[in-house]
């Protein structure tokens, strides 16, 4: 055991060798930094303001139409916009707008319209409301 003594002792002259015990490779990395000083800088807290209401409304509705239509299986899976077949009688070619066959599949449009559709109902419902607010003419 070290006597009480020798610990302060030691302590006290631990704090002064610090800078020496320190690696070599690390000394020869701050060496050309030494230097240099950080500069003293007044750095302002950037002050933004709230948007309206109508903006956020806005891109809720949206995001709402995106993800209805289905706009995130279009991206993944890229199917294509439209679709086509041919009429048995005629032989003509005719374009066709609902994916048939395949339950968990449809083209661009048929996602794009359906969402069209959701998104009228919701604005329906939003001016239901409105109308039958008492302070409005």
């Amino acid at each position: 055991k070290v006597p009480l003594h020798h610990q302060s002792s030691t302590s006290s002259s631990g704090d002064s060798s610090s800078s020496s015990s320190m690696d070599p490779l690390l000394l020869i990395l701050k060496l050309p930094y030494s230097a240099l000083r950080v500069p003293r800088m007044r750095l302002k807290v950037p002050s933004f303001s709230l948007p309206s209401a109508m903006t956020v409304f806005s891109l809720v509705l949206a995001t709402y139409f995106l993800v209805v239509s289905g706009f995130i299986y279009d991206v993944i899976v890229e199917p294509p916009g439209i679709g086509s077949a041919q009429d048995p009688v005629t032989g003509n070619v005719k374009p066709v707008v609902f994916l048939s066959g395949r339950v968990n599949g449809q083209y661009i449009i048929e996602g794009l319209s359906s969402g069209f559709m959701f998104l009228l109902g919701g604005v329906g419902i939003i001016l239901l409301d409105l109308a039958l607010d008492k302070h409005r003419a």
